[in-house]
């Protein structure tokens, strides 16, 4: 697992925040870019550029095929995908995979296993994490959806399996609007996703929503970091980052952290990733999904612990254990 030159799959800030850590590892660069990025940041700083097409992102920094064929022209023998474009696509981590790459994040399966949040949320219940109640069957006529929904009683969430960001979700305060808010969510789902299968859950009301760090090698051990509170959201996109969380206790913390890493390891996770949680008035946390990369938010968490995590994911990729055990992490401060 040992390489020498790193392509860089994305652009802008991660990318040269990828670039900076590398280099003081001793990695060779390779930026990437299209035509509208030709002078970026990212492309002066590495130790050679290609092009990989125009600026619409479907023909260049998504683009599989223009990805590999960079990494072939430039020798590159790992590619870290930075976060958003590919960087959750487990067919490109296994195209990286079978084109002799080293790919800076967790294997295929993870990624395939904890994308389809029905499916992650069967793997977390088998493993014992906590999860809000709900319907996560293979069923999805609105016969069985209604029926469901009624077993559960509002409110609700009607989401996408293979959502994110908000889009393909629902809130049903009222069994009446079931019906239209299926509707609706598997209409936005195919259009977002290509695919409209759809799950059931139980709404926390008033929750917080709060993300564990964690991180795992390949040698089966895994780690949490703390966590980061992003209750502060907009249309369901985080807008203020915080950690430690304000409400999360020594003891809280611990809880979630050692569910967190179980949910990593009932996938064979390795690297970087980040574990939500929904918590209740009572304090009580339920799984939600697992974002299967490093986060744009991960310098709030380097701010507390004083780590580089992305040096702890070039030394997990070229098959180091992880830099340190869970007792020696330490929180420091607030960020």
């Amino acid at each position: 697992m040992t390489f020498s030159k790193i392509l860089i799959a994305n652009r802008g800030e991660i990318a040269c925040r990828v670039i900076k850590t590398a280099r003081a590892l001793g990695y060779r660069t390779v930026a990437v870019y299209s035509d509208a990025d030709a002078q970026a940041p990212h492309v002066a700083l590495a130790d050679e550029s290609v092009h990989i097409g125009p600026a619409p992102a479907t023909e260049s920094y998504l683009s599989i095929d223009a990805l590999l064929q960079a990494a072939r022209l430039t020798g590159a023998d790992a590619v870290h995908p930075g976060y958003g474009f590919l960087s959750e696509r487990a067919d490109f981590a296994q195209a990286c995979a079978g084109a002799g790459l080293v790919f800076i994040g967790p294997p295929a399966s993870a990624i395939t296993a904890m994308g389809d949040k029905a499916v992650a949320k069967r793997r977390m219940v088998d493993a014992g994490v906590p999860c809000a109640p709900g319907y996560l069957g293979e069923d999805q006529s609105d016969e069985c959806l209604l029926r469901e929904a009624a077993r559960l009683q509002a409110p609700l969430l009607v989401k996408a399996v293979n959502g994110g960001g908000g889009r393909g979700m629902r809130l049903v305060r009222d069994l009446a609007e079931v019906p239209e808010a299926l509707a609706g969510a598997r209409r936005e789902a195919t259009s977002a996703f290509g695919d409209g299968s759809l799950m059931l859950e139980r709404l926390i009301e008033g929750g917080r929503h709060i993300e564990i760090q964690v991180f795992a090698d390949a040698h089966g051990n895994a780690v949490h970091l703390g966590e980061r509170d992003c209750t502060a959201q907009r249309r369901r996109q985080k807008v203020i980052e915080e950690a430690p969380s304000p409400i999360v206790s020594p003891q809280m913390r611990a809880q979630m952290g050692a569910d967190a890493v179980a949910a990593a390891l009932a996938v064979g996770y390795r690297g970087a990733g980040t574990v939500e949680f929904i918590v209740d008035s009572e304090n009580r946390h339920y799984f939600l999904e697992m974002n299967t990369r490093l986060q744009v938010e991960h310098p709030v968490t380097e701010c507390i612990t004083g780590l580089d995590l992305v040096e702890w994911q070039l030394r997990v990729a070229a098959g180091e254990p992880l830099p340190l055990q869970q007792q020696d992490i330490q929180l420091i401060g607030h960020a």
